[in-house]
């Protein structure tokens, strides 16, 4: 055989077989970056009073523009709209933490912070692991909607 062919074969022969070791390889590396980062940290803007929302570890994090007690009335007013069962509510003048549960029987937790005159802190969770970003997004949208 003729080495310049032979060397162009063999060469090639490593190269395929790199490839194919190399390509799986990297769709794993991947694959885990993206299952290990979602939901670690998504950010956007908020619609209205300029708030920013959080995504971060399962829990959405917003500031509304609204006194403690309006917050609380809002979010009631939410949570009967959206027809989820209330569980739970434990209140005292500086957090009160809801817990509830929609049709899906996933436990929702909300909880509302008194953090200065005419601004509440917000974090909902739903489940108890991951999370469910659009349905925390929408909850939050609704207590928006009821200020």
């Amino acid at each position: 055989m003729n080495p310049a062919v032979y060397r162009r074969t063999h060469n090639t022969m490593k190269t395929n077989s790199m490839k194919q070791f190399a390509l799986p390889l990297y769709a794993a590396a991947m694959l885990a970056l993206a299952t290990g980062f979602s939901g670690c940290l998504a950010v956007a803007a908020g619609a209205g009073a300029g708030a920013a929302v959080a995504y971060v570890r399962g829990k959405l994090e917003a500031n509304l523009g609204a006194d403690y007690e309006v917050a609380i009335t809002a979010t009631n007013r939410a949570i009967q709209q959206l027809g989820y069962a209330k569980v739970s509510e434990s209140k005292d003048s500086l957090v009160d933490n809801f817990v509830v549960r929609n049709a899906d029987d996933k436990r929702i937790d909300i909880r509302l912070e008194n953090a200065a005159r005419g601004l509440t802190k917000v974090t909902i969770r739903v489940g108890h692991f991951f999370g469910d970003q659009a349905l925390s997004v929408s909850i939050l949208e609704k207590i928006k909607a009821n200020l």
